[in-house]
């Protein structure tokens, strides 16, 4: 039986970091990575991305979850929840409640569910403040794959990603070696033959404290006072922006 492949989630799965203006939306990202090396091992495969960034978890369900279902997909990527745990606070009891249930009815269909933990970002001072939630939200998460079949694209285990220079310059979103890397691990969980490769970048560079400090004035400059302007004015990234392949297509 040739995979339909369904992607829901926000910009993690929609790709942003990754930039490719050949894409659409602009970006590429792990699941179109994946993609590439899953219809050149079948000629049937069939490909839909949801995924908009910027959704909280809530958007991801009520927008994503009954067009997926629709499409009739053998196989499915779920990852939301990512923006909710960065909010000032987060009851993440009810968040993962919510997930579950969604799991669940993917589940149901008969399709293989596939889920992620969110990476460990003990080196970055953004990520380390909320290092205490993800870790929560992974267990719910290796908890209710267990509990209804899903398989679990471990990023927390994925040390790699600690990495700064696998994400892009905004610190919130991988680039295109993280992305990669993502895809790799992807597809070695489902045990599909591919061409991908590790990316050996070598030693992390010495910065010294003035160098960070440029660096992080700098970021907040360019990154973070416009997150919280948009926050403030009830706005979002993804406000304005339509799922990349909406409807379940061969690649290409």
């Amino acid at each position: 039986m040739s995979t339909r492949l369904v992607s829901l989630g926000d910009s993690f799965t929609e790709g942003v970091g990754d930039d490719d203006p050949s894409f659409p939306n602009g970006v590429r990202g792990w699941a179109d990575r994946a993609a590439e090396q899953l219809a050149a091992h079948d000629p049937g495969f069939r490909y839909a991305n949801l995924a908009v960034r910027g959704k909280l978890l809530r958007q991801v369900l009520a927008e994503q979850l009954d067009r997926a279902l629709a499409l009739g997909p053998n196989l499915v990527t779920l990852y939301a929840g990512g923006n909710d745990l960065i909010r000032p606070s987060v009851d993440i009891d009810a968040l993962m409640d919510r997930y579950e249930d969604a799991i669940v009815r993917l589940a149901d269909t008969g399709a293989q569910v596939v889920l992620f933990t969110g990476v460990d970002g003990v080196e970055d001072g953004l990520f380390r403040k909320v290092r205490g939630r993800v870790a929560i939200f992974n267990e719910f998460t290796r908890i209710i794959a267990a509990r209804r079949g899903a398989l679990v694209v471990d990023m927390f285990a994925m040390r790699q990603l600690r990495d700064r220079r696998l994400w892009a310059p905004d610190r919130l979103h991988l680039n295109a070696l993280g992305h990669n890397e993502v895809a790799i691990a992807f597809l070695d969980l489902l045990g599909v033959p591919h061409k991908l490769a590790h990316t050996d970048i070598g030693p992390k560079p010495v910065v010294s404290p003035r160098e960070r400090r440029a660096a992080n004035l700098q970021w907040s400059r360019e990154h973070a006072l416009p997150w919280v302007r948009r926050r403030l004015r009830g706005e979002s990234s993804g406000d304005h922006v339509l799922p990349k392949r909406p409807d379940l297509v061969a690649w290409g």
